[in-house]
């Protein structure tokens, strides 16, 4: 049975907030780039070993975090993560040296692999005919975190100070913590879905090794994970470096970059909830609709940020436009994937299916800041920028092309999996009468 409405909203809004806020925090490092290098005495290649070092403390955790959601209570869980995100904030605040900042800067991956909990529990929240307007809701919080992050450090930088502002949003964690562990609620694994929402008592299906094997058997997710290998490059070299892009080879200063970066958030945040309304409103018409979604938000970007990126710096309008068009396209495929990935997988596995699928995003594109910056230091920012994103992004489009002519059996496949359980609680409650 389906809990009140108004509190699966403020499961969102808790959701929500833990998101955005964290997302300021871990994105913050973008815009502090510049004072951070100059306080350390580093390069660019010193820098990007910073950003690829949390990468891949957080590729490697994401599979524990999978496995401990799908076979613990996942509020609690998601307490602790926000507990480690303040503790490791305030040590890479208080770090004298580089070698130190770069080890706690590191730890701070540790909390960044946390979020498969948070779709996981949503799903038993919202049925998959709302599912993708709620993730491209949540999804939300990476833009307008970014743009939160870019004012604390425009606006609190010059005043507080890089470590302050650590100091800051690490406390913002800490609090979370305390306001998840007291306000969400554990809910039953499957209760949302379209044959379990009415029953009064649903049978428990635990996570196990059968289980896992059976991920194996999913097809949709092969072509899901390689996409995913190559997808998150783009944005972790945007948020990585796009700012010192801005400021350095196209000349721009704060008071420019700021509303131009504002616009452009405000339309990714537009096509985070416009790709995942598309994604719900095409999938109940075809299975293939949310992935359909996907493929034509990633080769539009792709194309828009090549135009855009050969922009000259004098003429700010028409980058500034094509920069706000690109950003409504290239969040298209996120919520879309997500939902695609529960549609597909059953509810006490979903946890580890989406950690993995984040895994995989994570050990390949943890080196892409890295890559950035040794390429930039033979080239130019812009080249390396340009080459990275657009190569994977048109890769990606090929592969998600494969996933959307085989998509349709898997979603059957998990929907009679539903209806059988469906029978079996039906017997369950039957004898127990």
């Amino acid at each position: 049975m389906q809990p009140p409405r108004r509190y699966r909203w403020f499961i969102v809004a808790v959701f929500f907030s833990f998101m955005l806020l964290h997302q300021s925090d871990k994105l913050l490092i973008g815009p502090l780039t510049t004072p951070i290098m100059e306080e350390f005495g580093l390069d660019e290649a010193q820098m990007g070993a910073v950003f690829t070092g949390a990468l891949i403390v957080g590729a490697i955790f994401y599979p524990l975090w999978g496995y401990l959601y799908d076979r613990f209570a996942r509020a609690r869980l998601l307490a602790l993560a926000s507990f480690i995100w303040g503790a490791t904030t305030w040590l890479s605040a208080i770090a004298p040296t580089y070698p130190s900042f770069l080890a706690s800067r590191a730890s701070t991956g540790i909390d960044d692999s946390s979020y498969p909990g948070i779709f996981s529990l949503v799903s038993d929240y919202f049925g998959p005919g709302m599912r993708g307007k709620v993730y491209g809701l949540l999804n939300l919080t990476s833009p307008l975190g970014y743009m939160i992050g870019l004012a604390l450090a425009l606006g609190l930088g010059p005043v507080l100070g890089w470590r302050n502002i650590f100091l800051l949003t690490g406390a913002v964690g800490i609090v979370l913590a305390v306001l998840i562990f007291f306000t969400v609620r554990e809910a039953p694994r499957g209760q949302s879905e379209p044959e379990l929402a009415d029953l009064d008592q649903i049978a428990v299906y635990r996570f196990n090794l059968k289980t896992a094997r059976s991920l194996l058997h999913k097809r949709t997710l092969l072509p899901l994970f390689a996409q995913g290998f190559f997808g998150v490059f783009p944005w972790n070299v945007i948020s990585a470096w796009f700012f010192r892009y801005l400021e350095t080879e196209r000349g721009y200063a704060s008071d420019l970059i700021f509303p131009m970066m504002a616009a452009a958030v405000l339309f990714m945040a537009a096509g985070n909830v416009l790709g995942g309304a598309l994604g719900d409103w095409l999938f109940k018409r075809t299975r293939r609709g949310r992935l359909i979604v996907c493929t034509t938000g990633v080769f539009t970007g792709a194309a828009l940020l090549f135009f855009t990126i050969n922009v000259p710096p004098e003429n700010t309008l028409l980058f500034a436009g094509l920069l706000c068009l690109t950003a409504l396209f290239i969040p298209f495929s996120g919520p879309n994937v997500i939902s695609t990935v529960h549609d597909i997988t059953q509810p006490e596995a979903r946890s580890t299916a989406l950690a993995v699928q984040y895994f995989i995003e994570s050990s390949g594109a943890a080196l892409a800041p890295l890559i950035v910056g040794l390429i930039a230091r033979q080239t130019t920012l812009t080249d390396a920028i340009l080459l990275i994103c657009v190569s994977t992004w048109l890769v990606c489009g090929v592969i998600l092309l494969v996933a959307t002519l085989i998509v349709p059996h898997d979603i059957e496949q998990m929907r009679q999996q539903m209806r059988d359980r469906r029978r079996e609680s039906q017997e369950m409650l039957a004898q127990q009468r």
